[in-house]
């Protein structure tokens, strides 16, 4: 096994967890939403799975919202996996959970959200991080447009359709993150989407890793059906199986 597979196994993932899912009420009335299941099993062991398969088996879930489920479901489960469970808050923001589990990682780890898979190489992903010297890493991916759209003409005679298209050109976060941990030195604001991370871009730390491969998060309850779906094919597209990106 290479220095850098290596490197990957000794590092901790905090996942973010406690989050309401207001857009999946009333489910989440019910379940944090990284608990809601696909093909019988909460999306959060699914995304644990992409991790466990790469050789990283040591998880910190930030939880919040209805924390009890998480703490009922993991007892006894899994025992092949170290996972320590964090209450950050419920009212708490993405930022300000991450840093409520500093003392349980190491100097560099992972992190991602709780609702998002895909078939992240997480090796390059080490690698380019390392490679690159920032504090922070983020994985972003080719925006998938929610819509249809429809191609015409001057005449405006439509020729063809084409079903929710990937814009190449437009790059979202996908989560997946590498963090050092000195990051808390350039630590600025309690949302990790609006104001740390591009805080750490305007100090000129945070690098973006770029996956081609597959990437989906579950935001509502028509894209945890989308995700069965995959799910019940019997080989989901967020399972790595060999390294992606051309590795």
């Amino acid at each position: 096994m290479s220095n850098e597979r290596n490197a990957a196994r000794d590092l901790d993932v905090i996942i973010l967890c406690g989050g309401k899912g207001s857009r999946i009420y009333p489910f989440s009335e019910y379940f944090p939403k990284p608990m809601m299941p696909i093909h019988g099993r909460p999306i959060l062991v699914h995304l644990m799975q992409i991790y466990a398969r790469q050789g990283v088996r040591r998880f910190v879930l930030a939880a919040g919202h209805r924390k009890e489920m998480l703490f009922d479901y993991f007892d006894g489960r899994f025992p092949e996996w170290e996972i320590r469970i964090l209450d950050t808050g419920m009212e708490a923001d993405t930022g300000d959970r991450i840093l409520a589990c500093l003392d349980a990682v190491g100097d560099q780890f992972f992190a991602t959200y709780g609702d998002g898979l895909g078939n992240i190489d997480l090796h390059a992903l080490l690698d380019f991080h390392n490679a690159s010297g920032g504090l922070a890493t983020v994985t972003a991916v080719p925006l998938r447009s929610q819509y249809g759209t429809l191609h015409f003409d001057d005449a405006g005679r439509v020729d063809r359709f084409t079903e929710k298209p990937v814009i190449r050109d437009s790059w979202i976060n996908a989560g997946f993150f590498v963090f050092e941990k000195r990051v808390v030195e350039n630590w600025a604001g309690h949302s990790l989407e609006s104001e740390v991370l591009p805080n750490l871009a305007s100090r000129e730390e945070l690098y973006t890793y770029l996956h081609h491969g597959f990437w989906k998060s579950m935001d509502t309850s028509k894209d945890q059906q989308e995700m069965e779906r995959l799910a019940e094919s019997g080989a989901p597209p967020w399972v790595v199986n060999e390294p992606v990106n051309g590795r």
